[in-house]
């Protein structure tokens, strides 16, 4: 079993949920923050410029993305309801 699931409290910007979990003898502790970037907004627009404003989205969150603190790394991308002005990530500090 490499994965499992725990449920996190809605976190508030800035805060770090710390999680510790102990297998046998040993002790591991992780640390979680979530995010939240620009999302542009929806348009009403034809198929062709939908996939182009798609195409805006995803490269303006790459680039908010490759800026982000190189310790962490990136865990879930939730997806943003319709007409969010931004959308979460869900990082965790990488192990020393």
């Amino acid at each position: 079993m490499n994965e499992l699931c725990v449920p996190l409290p809605v976190l508030e910007e800035n805060q770090v949920a710390e999680l510790e979990v102990t297998i046998g003898d040993k002790k591991e502790k992780y640390n979680f923050r979530v995010e939240s970037f620009k999302w542009l907004r929806d348009e009403k627009a034809s198929l062709d410029s939908q996939l182009d404003f798609t195409t805006k989205r995803i490269e303006k969150l790459k680039s908010s993305i490759e800026g982000y603190d190189n310790t962490w790394e990136i865990i879930q991308i939730y997806t943003p309801s319709p007409g969010a002005n931004f959308i979460q990530v869900l990082f965790r500090k990488k192990q020393v």
